[in-house]
């Protein structure tokens, strides 16, 4: 009897966790494809909207607080920012997944905006499967790159130089 109650609570689980996981094996956004919408609070509660800034290329990075990768690329990231938000570039750092004292500690420093995702919308329409995922939107508000895994400011700097706009607009 106890073989067919393990039985019964694998199957009780499976049945409750598959549909999350095929949920994020749908179909990836590809290149090409318009930024899905993005508007989140940043750990201070202000809203920060993707569609505000168009006339930018952005990066949106989602990581977790658990995420070593993650957190190894963020000085990185940083980095890049500082050079080069002032040449119509944005970095949009997503907290998924990872409560907000959390993101609050391991984004102290980060000079780009740090959102938080707390139900994971934003994860599910951009078709998020892992941590990092950093997708580069073009001026326009399409996806140019995807990179999965942590992302290198030189793989970023190749991204996104032909794609800066000769003019910004105002913030």
């Amino acid at each position: 009897m106890k073989g067919w109650a393990k039985l019964a609570v694998l199957a009780a689980a499976a049945v409750l966790v598959l549909p999350a996981l095929l949920r994020r094996r749908g179909a990836e956004v590809a290149s090409g494809e318009a930024a899905p919408a993005l508007a989140l609070p940043d750990a201070q509660g202000r809203t920060v909207d993707l569609a505000a800034l168009r006339g930018r290329v952005v990066a949106v990075n989602f990581w977790a607080t658990w995420c070593g990768p993650c957190l190894l690329e963020m000085p990185e990231l940083a980095r890049y920012w500082s050079r080069t938000h002032d040449r119509c570039f944005e970095l949009l750092g997503v907290a998924e997944e990872s409560p907000l004292d959390e993101v609050a500690k391991a984004a102290a420093g980060v000079p780009y905006p740090v959102l938080v995702d707390a139900r994971a919308q934003a994860m599910e329409s951009w078709k998020v499967a892992g941590y990092p995922h950093t997708y580069v939107v073009d001026a326009a508000g399409r996806i140019r790159r995807i990179f999965r895994g942590p992302v290198r400011a030189d793989d970023l700097e190749e991204t996104i130089a032909p794609l800066l706009p000769a003019s910004c607009p105002a913030r």
